[in-house]
């Protein structure tokens, strides 16, 4: 009788113990794959316009990864801005609204899809060059740093233009 008890008990904990961890894993899945989960590091000032940054994308190939990068460097001006660094000081977002994102979903797919208009304002990059903590093989992928000079006038210009961020003189 004591022994059964023990058997069930311990079998309890670990089923419990499992379900906890599936939910942490969930967690940390939804986590990486949200779309404000990256990582940058502002490296300091470019010309006039410019902000030089370092971002890390995800990828399984290497190249895949850098150009993950590149995209997170401009989704990182649009939506969440940078923080002060590297004798510059903090870059605010773009956009303020938390839900640009959603409204105006159409703009964004076609502006950060393959290939698309968001590459116009990566201007100068390393790739991910090999070796060092710029490129980092984990499990079934790569975590690649990408140097990136942003044209962040004209990135904000664009986005006035087309009617997604508000102009700088438009009032609060």
């Amino acid at each position: 009788m004591k022994k059964t008890f023990l058997t069930t008990t311990v079998i309890i904990l670990t089923a419990l113990a499992m379900s906890l961890s599936a939910q942490n894993r969930k967690e940390r899945k939804i986590l990486y794959n949200s779309s404000y989960n990256y990582e940058v590091i502002t490296l300091g000032v470019g010309v006039d316009g410019t902000k030089l940054i370092k971002v890390w994308g995800y990828g399984k190939k290497p190249h895949k990864a850098a150009y993950a990068a590149k995209r997170n460097a401009v989704a990182a001006a649009i939506f969440r801005g940078f923080n002060p660094g590297g004798g510059a000081a903090a870059t605010p977002a773009i956009i303020k609204s938390p839900d640009a994102d959603k409204v105006h979903a159409d703009f964004f797919k076609e502006f950060f899809s393959t290939g698309g208009k968001y590459l116009d304002f990566v201007t100068v990059s390393t790739d991910g060059a090999p070796g060092g903590k710029n490129r980092i093989k984990m499990k079934r992928m790569y975590k690649v740093a990408v140097s990136v000079a942003i044209r962040y006038d004209a990135l904000r210009k664009y986005l006035e233009d087309k009617g997604i961020a508000k102009r700088l003189d438009s009032g609060f």
